[in-house]
């Protein structure tokens, strides 16, 4: 009954893609109940520090060797794009509503496409150009246009979702010079660390026991979702584990509904459906093309 759990394939890629998804449903809540007292950018700086802590035991026992890189730069470019990212995903769902914040940023996907084709040199059908303009349109949807009215705070999670993307490339490079994805997460956790240490003086709240143990269990669940990352990627095709994506989007309702009341407008479901649409046909038009 249970064989599927302890042999590769869809069935168990399929569950470890659920818990990713799960896990980053509820870092969003976590953030959401964390901003009502502290800072976006100590929410960072902690979040990052307590990943880093807990990647430092595995990467000191190997003696060291996991420190080693060449590619130094790349890891600190990678560092200062997910540090602002992250920070503008925490200030986003403190603003707007769970399950639109998640929706737009289901367009990282839609800016990676076009990022490859710059930077990786990828080539694409005209299918998938057009799957990737019917899901900017679903983007565009969601900041509301009107004679009088533009949803300027869906910005936050556009910008972030660019960035991403960008993340995406330098972690497509990375992987292929053959860097070690401990050394990967070290280092990531460390800059972002850094770089937000900068700023958390001008921010800085004294946080209370409750709220450093919901910070530790940020940045655990951070180092949680790259482990069932690599668990769902060990089991099945990227592909497939990338499609099921969208299944945050009733987490992410689900979530806002229970624990902040939230209840999405309809304009979101219209949007969220075209982004969808297009990173879905632009995915598989890109399988096909393989």
């Amino acid at each position: 009954m249970f064989n599927w759990f302890v042999k590769k394939g869809l069935s168990q890629g399929i569950f470890w893609s659920i818990l990713i998804y799960l896990q980053c449903s509820i870092q969003d809540v976590i953030c959401r109940l964390l901003g009502d007292r502290l800072h976006y950018v100590e929410i960072v700086f902690f979040r990052f520090l307590f990943s880093v802590l807990i990647v430092l035991v595995p990467v000191l026992v190997s003696q060291k060797k996991l420190l080693q890189s060449s590619q130094h730069k790349m890891h600190l470019l990678r560092g200062f794009l997910g540090a602002v990212a992250l920070a503008l995903c925490a200030l986003g769902v403190t603003l707007m509503p769970l399950a639109e914040h998640t929706s737009i940023l289901f367009s990282q996907a839609l800016f990676t496409l076009i990022l490859s084709i710059i930077f990786l040199k990828e080539k694409v059908k005209a299918k998938t150009c057009f799957a990737t303009a019917i899901g900017f349109l679903g983007v565009l949807v969601m900041f509301r246009p009107s004679a009088d009215k533009i949803h300027f705070v869906a910005i936050i999670p556009t910008i972030a979702a660019i960035l991403f993307a960008f993340s995406n490339i330098i972690i497509k490079k990375m992987l292929n010079k053959k860097e070690h994805t401990l050394t990967m997460l070290f280092y990531f956790g460390l800059h972002t660390t850094i770089i937000a240490g900068v700023f958390v003086p001008f921010y800085w709240t004294c946080p209370t026991v409750h709220e450093l143990l919901l910070l530790l269990c940020l940045g655990l669940g951070a180092n949680l979702a790259q482990l069932f990352i690599f668990l769902a990627f060990r089991a099945t095709a990227v592909s497939s584990v990338g499609l099921i994506q969208y299944i945050e989007l009733p987490f992410s309702i689900l979530f806002g509904f229970w624990f902040f009341g939230e209840m999405p407008e309809s304009i979101v479901y219209i949007g969220a459906a075209l982004i969808i649409f297009g990173v879905f046909v632009s995915s598989y038009s890109k399988k096909r093309s393989l």
